[in-house]
C-alpha cells in the first residue's frame, strides 16, 4: 500500500509511567489529506517523531509506501517522505534561498552542482509557499511565520510523494494559514500523500478528508469531519464545554467553545 501505515503503534518514553502512543493505527494515503488532532500532550508530535526513527517503537510497525519503516536507508526516506517538524532552528545561519536549496540533497551528490531541475525545483517550490519575499535575507533574520513559510518550501523542494507537517500553521497570520491548507489540499489532489498534525480542529474539518483524533497515546475517533467532529466525542476529549455548527461557508462541521458559567457573588 502507498503511502504512510501505522499499525499497533506504540512508543513509551522512559521518564513517563504510560505510553506516549498506545496502539495507534491509520493510515495516510496518496490523494487525501490526512490530519492528526487532539489536545496537548495526546500523542501527536510523537507519532512524527517515530516516524522519523527519533524514538524506537515498543511494538507495531510504520511504512512508507509498503516498505518497512526499519529497513530505509535515510537517502531512500528523504526522497520519498519530505518532513516540517513542529521545532527547528539551523546551526548556522544562511541565505533563505540556500536553505530552500537544501531540500534538494537528497538527489545530489556530495560535491555535485545545482542542475537546471534543482533550480527549477527550488523555484517553483519558494513560490508555492509565499515565500518570494524573504529571499534578500538570512534565516536568523525571519519572523516566526516567515520561517514556517522558509521551512515549507525547502520541504517541497524536496518533490517527494509524501509530505508530513507538525503544526506548520504555527506563528503564521490568517491569510498565510490558509494559503497553507489551500496548498496542503492542492498537493493532495494532485496526488501526494499529505499527513498534518494540527490544532486546528475548524480548518481541518474544512480540508482533511480522513481525521484521526487522539486522546492520551489513543485513537479516540477517526473518519471524515463528521464522524470525529461531534460534540461528545470532543467534550470527551478536550474537556471543555462546546457546540458544533456548520461552516456556513463550506459547510463543514465547526467547532465552538462555550463561556464557562460563573457564579456571581454579591
Amino acid at each position: 500500500m502507498n503511502g504512510i501505515t501505522f499499525r499497533d503503534v506504540t512508543v513509551r518514553y522512559p521518564s513517563r509511567p504510560i505510553a506516549a502512543l498506545d496502539g495507534v493505527s491509520f493510515d495516510a494515503l496518496p490523494g487525501h489529506l490526512t490530519a492528526v488532532v487532539g489536545p496537548n500532550g495526546s500523542g501527536k508530535s510523537t507519532l512524527v517523531r517515530a516516524l522519523l526513527r527519533r524514538i524506537p517503537l515498543e511494538r507495531g510497525n510504520i511504512a512508507v509506501n509498503s516498505a518497512t519503516l526499519g529497513n530505509m536507508q535515510a537517502r531512500e526516506f528523504a526522497r520519498t517522505v519530505a518532513v516540517v517538524p513542529q521545532r527547528e532552528e539551523p546551526v548556522l545561519p544562511l541565505p533563505v534561498r540556500e536553505f530552500v536549496t537544501l531540500g534538494r540533497h537528497p538527489h545530489r551528490g556530495a560535491l555535485s552542482a545545482l542542475s537546471a531541475a534543482d533550480i527549477s525545483a527550488v523555484d517553483q517550490a519558494i513560490h508555492l509557499a509565499g515565500a518570494e519575499d524573504t529571499l534578500a535575507r538570512s534565516t536568523d533574520q525571519l519572523s516566526g511565520g516567515e520561517w514556517q513559510r522558509v521551512r515549507i518550501a525547502r520541504a517541497l523542494a524536496q518533490q517527494t510523494s509524501i509530505i508530513v507537517l507538525d503544526e506548520p500553521t504555527a506563528f503564521l497570520d490568517v491569510a498565510h494559514e490558509m494559503a497553507v491548507f489551500e496548498l496542503l489540499d492542492s498537493l493532495a489532489r494532485d496526488g501526494r500523500t499529505v499527513l498534518l498534525i494540527s490544532h486546528q480542529l475548524n480548518l481541518v474539518a474544512r480540508f482533511a478528508s480522513h481525521i484521526v483524533l487522539l486522546n492520551e497515546g489513543k485513537v479516540a475517533a477517526r473518519g471524515t469531519s463528521d464522524d470525529v467532529m461531534q460534540g461528545a466525542i470532543l467534550e470527551r476529549v478536550y474537556k471543555w464545554p462546546l457546540v458544533i455548527t456548520r461552516d456556513p461557508a463550506v459547510g463543514a462541521p465547526s467547532l465552538l467553545p462555550l463561556r464557562k458559567q460563573r457564579s456571581t457573588r454579591l
